[in-house]
C-alpha cells in the first residue's frame, strides 16, 4: 500500500492499486474521540477521495480499540459552535457527497458522534466486540449529524427512541439483528471482510457502481412513489445516453465472452 498521512498523524490514508482506500483514525489513546482539527482532515480526504479517479472503493475504520468515541467533549465548545453550518468542513456532509461508496469496518466503541459517522457509511462490517452507543440525551448535546433521523429508518422508530432516550449501547449481535450492520465477524478478521466486500465492489462496473449507489441513496429521502420515478428518470437518461457500441459490449459480457478484468465503465 502507498500511504499517506495528515500532518497530524491522527488521520491515516491507504491507498491500494486494485482501487481501494482506507482511512483510519488513529487517536486510539483517546478512543478515536474526535477534535476540530481531525474532523475538518476527516472532511478534505473524503472530499479528494471522491474527486479521485483512482479510487474506487472507500473503507473507514479506527485503530486500537474503538471506531470513534465521539467528539472530544474538551473542545465541545470549539466544535459545536458554527461547524455545523460550514458544510466544506463538515465531515458527514462531505461523506454523503462522497460518490464512492463507503465501508465502515466498526472495529470497537461507535459512540454518538462516532454512531452518527458510522450511519453515513454504505455498508457496516462490525467486529464482534463493536457497540453502538447514542449518549446525545446523556450528555445534553443536540444531534447534527443526523443520528435522530437515520437511525429510526434503519431500524424501526421504537427501537431507535429506546438506543438514543436511554443511551444503552447496541452489541455487534444486537445491530446484525436489527439490520444495522451487514457482517459480524472476530476482530482479527474485520478488515479482511471489509476488503472482501470492497474487492466484489470493484470487480463491477464503475460507473453503474456509482449511479446505483446515487439511486438508492437519493430514492431513501422520498417517499416510495416518487423514488419509483427517479430510478425509471435515471434509467432512461442512462439508457438513452448509451451508443450502439455500448450495447454491443454489454451483449458481449453477458454472453461470457469478455476477459476477467473489471468492468470497463461503459
Amino acid at each position: 500500500m502507498d500511504n499517506y498521512q495528515s500532518s497530524n498523524k491522527l488521520i491515516l490514508v491507504d491507498y491500494e492499486p486494485n482501487g481501494i482506500a482506507t482511512i483510519t483514525i488513529n487517536r486510539p489513546k483517546s478512543l478515536n474521540s474526535l477534535t476540530k482539527s481531525m474532523m475538518i482532515d476527516l472532511a478534505k480526504e473524503f472530499k479528494k477521495l471522491d474527486g479521485n479517479e483512482s479510487v474506487r472503493v472507500v473503507i473507514l475504520t479506527g485503530s486500537g480499540r474503538a471506531f470513534s468515541s465521539g467528539v472530544d467533549l474538551t473542545s465541545a465548545e470549539d466544535v459545536f459552535k458554527g461547524d455545523v453550518k460550514n458544510l466544506d468542513e463538515d465531515l458527514v456532509h462531505q461523506m454523503e457527497l462522497c460518490r464512492k461508496p463507503i465501508i465502515g469496518a466498526i472495529n470497537g466503541f461507535a459512540i454518538t458522534a462516532g454512531f452518527e459517522i458510522a450511519l453515513a457509511c454504505d455498508i457496516l462490517i462490525a467486529s464482534k466486540s463493536a457497540q453502538f452507543i447514542d449518549t446525545h440525551a446523556r450528555f445534553g448535546i443536540f444531534p447534527s449529524w443526523g443520528l435522530s433521523q437515520k437511525l429510526s429508518r434503519v431500524i424501526g422508530s421504537n427501537r431507535a427512541r429506546e438506543v438514543s432516550l436511554t443511551a444503552r449501547p447496541v452489541n455487534a449481535e444486537m445491530a446484525e439483528k436489527w439490520g444495522l450492520v451487514n457482517h459480524v465477524v472476530d476482530g482479527d478478521e474485520l478488515l479482511k471482510k471489509a476488503r472482501d466486500v470492497a474487492v466484489a465492489i470493484v470487480r463491477n462496473n464503475e460507473d453503474l457502481v456509482l449511479r446505483y449507489k446515487s439511486v438508492i441513496n437519493d430514492g431513501l429521502r422520498l417517499d416510495l412513489g416518487h423514488a419509483l420515478a427517479l430510478e425509471k428518470d435515471r434509467a432512461h437518461s442512462y439508457y438513452d445516453g448509451m451508443t450502439k457500441e455500448q450495447f454491443e459490449k454489454m451483449q458481449i459480457f453477458i454472453a461470457g465472452r469478455s476477459s476477467n478484468k473489471p468492468p470497463s465503465k461503459m
